[in-house]
């Protein structure tokens, strides 16, 4: 009788962990940063933490760390996920001219990116509804908005909001 017991008590503890697992993965999404294009704010190797459900009852705002989806592949053949800044919104103005990125014809303040310098010439294009302007802040060395093969974003794309940093543990901590 007692083997029973300890066999129940053990199945239930088992499937509880599961369920919790399961429950916190719908909302949370353990990450590893892969290239470089977001220093300096992001290395290559960061362990981050990336929030499903960010925009569930939220809205993108400027300055979020987003993953996304893309068309892109990986070597393996599977769709590549990318995370940039978002830059511009819906409505919003975009133009890089003379190495600065301009919103809505006022230049933009970046002091998170790794060169205060912004490579290509980007004229004045008009985000439509639904999509969204990101770069990554390592500008000379960033597959962004910029590039054809990415361009604006579709917020249906959005995967999630970068929002914590696990690793490494000195620089543990919220990414806002």
């Amino acid at each position: 009788m007692m083997k029973k017991e300890v066999i129940l008590a053990w199945t239930k503890d088992i499937l509880i962990a599961v369920a919790v697992a399961v429950v916190i993965l719908q909302f949370i999404r353990p990450t590893i940063v892969k290239e470089y294009s977001m220093m300096d704010t992001l290395h290559e190797n960061d362990y981050l933490i990336v929030s499903k459900q960010a925009y569930l009852f939220g809205k993108v705002q400027y300055g979020d760390i987003i993953v996304f989806n893309t068309n892109l592949e990986t070597t393996s053949g599977e769709k590549k996920r990318l995370i940039k800044r978002v830059i511009g919104l819906p409505g919003d103005t975009i133009e890089i001219k003379d190495g600065k990125v301009y919103r809505n014809e006022q230049p933009l303040t970046e002091d998170y990116i790794f060169e205060q310098y912004t490579s290509g010439l980007v004229k004045p294009t008009v985000i439509p509804e639904g999509k969204i302007f990101v770069m990554g802040d390592n500008r000379q060395n960033s597959a962004d908005s910029r590039d054809e093969r990415i361009g604006m974003v579709n917020e249906k794309a959005i995967y999630g909001e970068a929002v914590l940093r696990l690793y490494p543990f000195n620089k543990i901590g919220l990414l806002k």
